[in-house]
Formats: structure tokens, C-alpha cells, sequence
């Protein structure tokens, strides 16, 4: 997908030279992926504690 977008130039070259990417588009997407696989973390750490294991986990995986 085309888009047009207003970045400024001083963030770009930033995220250009800590990239170490060659093009401002190979940037804009290694940063997207980078930014939704750290919310995804996010979300999965929002479980801490909250969800409960059973020794038997193996045991109920291969009874189906």
C-alpha cells in the first residue's frame, strides 16, 4: 500500500542511522514490525501471573 506521510526529517534520519537501513521505506518497515512485536510482548506480559499451569499440561495435550 502506497501512503504518504509527514515525518519529520531530523526523526527519519535518526531511525535511518540506528536502522542501519539503506532506504526511508526499508526503515518505516522494520520499525512497524519492531513496534508490533514489542506491543505484542506488551500484551502477552499484561498475563503475568494471572494464568495458571497444570504439571500435567503434557499429559492433556496428547489425550486428544
Amino acid at each position: 500500500m502506497k501512503t504518504t506521510s509527514n515525518i519529520p526529517d531530523d526523526l527519519m534520519k535518526t531511525a535511518i542511522s540506528l536502522s542501519k537501513n539503506r532506504t526511508k521505506t526499508k526503515t518505516v518497515i522494520v520499525d512497524l514490525q519492531e513496534y508490533i512485536r514489542l506491543k505484542k510482548i506488551e500484551k502477552v506480559l499484561e498475563n503475568e501471573g494471572k494464568l495458571q499451569f497444570e504439571s500435567s499440561w503434557e499429559k492433556t495435550r496428547h489425550a486428544r
